[in-house]
């Protein structure tokens, strides 16, 4: 466990922000802003304030698929997550049971020959786990290749219990989500950039921000076990790494959108700190031992307290800055996971700390 705060089951953001009111949108979210172990309180749309000309934010471009899809063993009902498609056709996936609210609880996966008859007579073969460390993910073979046209033909968008009902797939979908060349994506939503609107990015751009995208298409999330993400696949293009090492170098400070945009491009870094263009599959798990090398800063939602996320903030914030954050998001009544409130973690400067302090404010 990372840090020693508590969450309420109902601070859990159950409905997307702009389904909570007559006109509401995207950004009607709230934005907590934590700079060292100063906290300040804000709604989101005041970012384009809270950032100045110069700073730079990375962004995941990686679209949200409609990843679940119901199925059978025998007579037994299940639902299947298709999580990342392996370089050899296989698929990890997640096997959960129905729960009979419309959401799923864990199921154990296996045994190897395990068949999930899969609408459209497809079938999933069970082949082995995705890693000698548990069962909850199995690499599985589809008779039909093509799996991505079964996603779009017969999928959902994942939703966990704590959500009030299914979305349709394009809340699910970011501002920077761009359909990519194969047809691939992320599993669940690259959710800190969920608040975006156009309008926003617009006024950011008016501002001197800039915007560096990266893709990282990310697997199924561990609800339960909050396990250390597993491999995923990822690119940093090399124009966002050019602009990356430009901002850095002319005293811009370099900002995440989400933990999957900092383990992208912390992935990119050689060892001379020099971000450069790459892609392929990334096993990074950024924690406080192995530190950060390129990011500054970061925009992320709330992680439940085991969740192996906040190992990163601690590796950006610190411990204490993460706790003193976690305990005023209790106390000031944030909305946590994809549909809540977000986080903003700013540098603290040396010398030049007040101007982190009046940017908090």
């Amino acid at each position: 466990m990372t840090t020693t705060v508590r969450v309420p089951e109902e601070r859990s953001a159950r409905v997307p922000a702009e389904q909570r009111g007559p006109g509401r949108d995207r950004d009607s979210v709230r934005l907590l802003v934590s700079c060292g172990t100063e906290v300040s309180h804000h709604a989101f749309v005041e970012l384009p304030r809270r950032l100045r000309a110069g700073d730079l934010l990375i962004v995941n471009t990686s679209p949200t698929l409609a990843a679940a899809v119901d199925g059978r063993i025998g007579h037994a009902r299940v639902v299947v997550h298709f999580s990342t498609r392996g370089d050899d056709g296989r698929w990890a996936v997640e096997l959960r049971d129905p729960d009979g609210r419309g959401t799923t609880r864990a199921h154990a996966g296996g045994p190897a020959g395990t068949e999930v008859r899969l609408a459209g007579d497809v079938r999933l073969v069970l082949e082995e786990p995705l890693t000698p460390y548990g069962s909850r993910l199995w690499w599985g073979r589809v008779s039909d290749p093509d799996v991505l046209g079964l996603l779009r033909r017969h999928g959902r968008p994942i939703r966990y219990s704590y959500t009030q009902r299914d979305q349709p797939l394009s809340v699910y979908q970011t501002v920077f989500a761009l359909p990519s060349a194969d047809g691939s994506g992320s599993a669940e939503m690259p959710s800190a950039a969920r608040p975006f609107t156009a309008r926003l990015v617009a006024e950011l751009v008016s501002r001197g921000v800039q915007f560096a995208p990266i893709t990282l298409h990310t697997g199924v999330a561990s609800a339960e076990a909050h396990e250390p993400p597993y491999p995923e696949r990822y690119e940093v293009p090399e124009a966002s790494a050019r602009l990356i090492n430009a901002a850095r170098a002319g005293g811009g400070r370099v900002l995440a959108v989400g933990t999957t945009a900092v383990r992208a491009v912390e992935s990119a870094v050689d060892a001379g700190g020099v971000v450069r263009a790459r892609k392929g599959w990334t096993d990074l798990v950024v924690t406080p031992e192995r530190g950060v090398r390129v990011v500054d800063g970061l925009l992320t939602g709330l992680h439940e307290p085991e969740a192996s996320h906040l190992l990163m903030l601690e590796a950006i914030a610190g411990r204490a800055a993460v706790e003193r954050s976690y305990g005023e998001a209790l106390s000031g009544l944030y909305l946590w996971h994809e549909f809540g409130d977000v986080h903003l973690i700013l540098p603290e400067e040396g010398p030049h700390t007040e101007r982190c302090f009046s940017n908090c404010r």
